[in-house]
């Protein structure tokens, strides 16, 4: 109980929790009201934020073919720099709910079919205009143009009109969906000047920094925007600033020697250790991530799902899971969802390492000789151990796996998606429907399997406008299974997010979709004097 209430403390202090709604939940948790007011004078002293100095982080996930354009955004620091200058319609909460930003409210037909979202007024871009409802409508039109590379797409193609409606903007779908709410929170969809059409990498939207510096692959900065709309909410530090530091060893060394206040990606096998270090705070929580070994299934010698059965039978997971992951994390099951996700099922049969039937697969696709498997530090912690170690265990079945360590800068833009094996590390969705649309359906412009299943998006497109939950989770388990028995994604393991941050480090908050708070540590952390 006393975690709640810390976390409870924490939600009001930053502004997010009303003092009615705590000492309701404090109520609740059989508190009694005098000791939760003092609970709440308590929490607000302790967490009152302090202003102003420069809040650095050094973080993995940056190559110099990085751009501040949303609909390119994919790895770990233009996420994380997106969420200090970037503003969205509707963010999620640590505890699996929505935050209205942009969008002041939102509501849907009976159907599910036409939403509408009232847009908040007085909201400032960087570049001192009023953010409209008409700048809403064409930031989403920029991500759901079917020419668009935005990696929202996949989400976005349901959509079959927008238009601004006076002070709101009106949504028609193609198919009833009752997640809409929690697909605006893609990270991708930041609003920005008539949708981004003009300057989409201009790095202008309504978040609480303004950009002053940008230099992919080395080094970004932003200074506190004196117009943001949330006021005290975010953005505490007078300046934030990103070092690129994708080297492991590199980025300890950088936190260590209080050259910066936080660092994202910590090893698994390096926790205990970082954890005698004085002043220094491990952030851990389990959530939907999970790392991928990653088959085009329309590439040979993956086009044969004989193979891809073997080498998924190949794996070990368990072992990866104890050797790799040291514990934070679970085993995973082929198909990117687990219990972190409503309507998920746990009554799926868990694939274990067999060597027989990994040995019957294989000798049943035919194929001989070594298969490649490229990887780098920069698509998951470990994953060069990981890959060693997957080798090993192919080998015991007679699978020979050759293990290509690439350069960690650029591994994103030249590996990922584009080579036919490789590990990556997918960051968890809001939704099955948004993780589902985002990778899995055949149209997903992040499509990295080459995954083409058509009873697998005719399923997908029947949950979405399934209102029975029963029915609704049910689809789901079906589509689990197509893509875990004919998938090319080989998922051994969730991970949890691990982070650390430094001495005087107040307000980080442990969010399970993404690591650093879900990207916003940088925007709502503080340093104490």
């Amino acid at each position: 109980m006393s975690q709640e209430l810390d976390y409870l403390g924490r939600r009001f202090a930053a502004g997010r929790l009303s003092r009615r709604e705590f000492l309701g939940r404090a109520t609740a948790l059989g508190v009694s009201a005098t000791f939760a007011n003092s609970l709440l004078a308590g929490a607000a002293k302790a967490q009152a934020p302090r202003k102003g100095g420069i809040l650095k982080a050094g973080l993995n996930g940056g190559a110099g073919t990085d751009s501040l354009d949303p609909a390119a955004i994919g790895s770990g620091v233009p996420i994380n720099f997106s969420k200090s200058w970037g503003e969205v319609l509707i963010a999620t909460t640590p505890d699996g709910g929505l935050e209205y930003r942009i969008a002041e409210e939102i509501g849907a037909s009976k159907d599910a079919r036409t939403w509408t979202m009232k847009i908040r007024k007085g909201i400032q871009f960087h570049n001192g205009k009023e953010v409209t409802p008409q700048d809403v409508v064409a930031s989403l039109e920029r991500h759901s143009n079917e020419k668009s590379k935005s990696g929202a797409l996949g989400i976005m193609r349901g959509i079959e009109s927008l238009k601004a409606d006076g002070g709101d903007v009106v949504i028609t779908l193609k198919e009833p969906n009752a997640d809409l709410p929690y697909l605006m929170t893609d990270y991708h969809l930041i609003i920005q000047p008539n949708g981004g059409k003009d300057d989409p990498a201009s790095g202008i939207s309504a978040g609480p920094y303004k950009v002053t510096v940008n230099e992919p692959g080395v080094r970004y900065g932003g200074e506190k925007f004196k117009d943001y709309w949330q006021g005290d909410k975010l953005g505490h530090a007078d300046q934030i600033e990103i070092i690129v530091i994708n080297d492991s060893s590199a980025r300890l060394a950088a936190l260590q020697g209080n050259q910066v206040h936080m660092i994202n990606q910590i090893e698994p096998k390096i926790v205990d250790l970082l954890k005698r270090v004085p002043d220094v705070t491990i952030q851990a929580i389990s959530g939907p991530s999970y790392c991928s070994f990653n088959m085009f299934c329309d590439t040979a010698p993956f086009d044969n799902n004989d193979l891809r059965m073997a080498l998924k039978q190949a794996m070990d997971r368990e072992e990866m899971v104890d050797k790799i992951l040291r514990g934070y994390g679970t085993i995973g099951n082929d198909f990117p969802i687990n219990d972190a996700y409503s309507l998920f099922s746990d009554d799926i049969e868990q694939r274990a390492f067999d060597p027989d039937k990994a040995k019957f697969h294989y000798k049943k696709s035919g194929h001989s000789g070594s298969i490649l498997l490229r990887t780098s530090e920069t698509s998951f912690p470990g994953a060069v151990d990981a890959s060693q170690l997957y080798a090993q265990s192919c080998a015991k079945v007679g699978i020979s796996i050759e293990v290509k360590r690439e350069p960690d800068d650029g591994y994103m833009s030249e590996v990922w998606n584009k080579q036919p094996f490789s590990t990556v590390r997918w960051n968890g969705r809001a939704t099955q429907d948004q993780a589902y649309s985002t990778v899995y359906l055949s149209t997903a412009p992040w499509n990295d399997t080459r995954f083409f299943n058509e009873k697998f998006d005719k399923l997908l497109i029947e949950a979405r406008a399934e209102f029975d939950q029963d029915k609704r989770k049910n689809l789901y388990r079906e589509m689990a299974i197509i893509v875990r028995d004919e998938g090319g994604a080989i998922v051994p393991m969730f991970n949890q997010w691990i982070d650390a941050t430094g001495p005087g480090v107040k307000g980080f908050v442990k969010h399970p979709q993404l690591s650093m708070s879900n990207g916003y540590a940088l925007a709502q952390c503080w340093l104490e004097a």
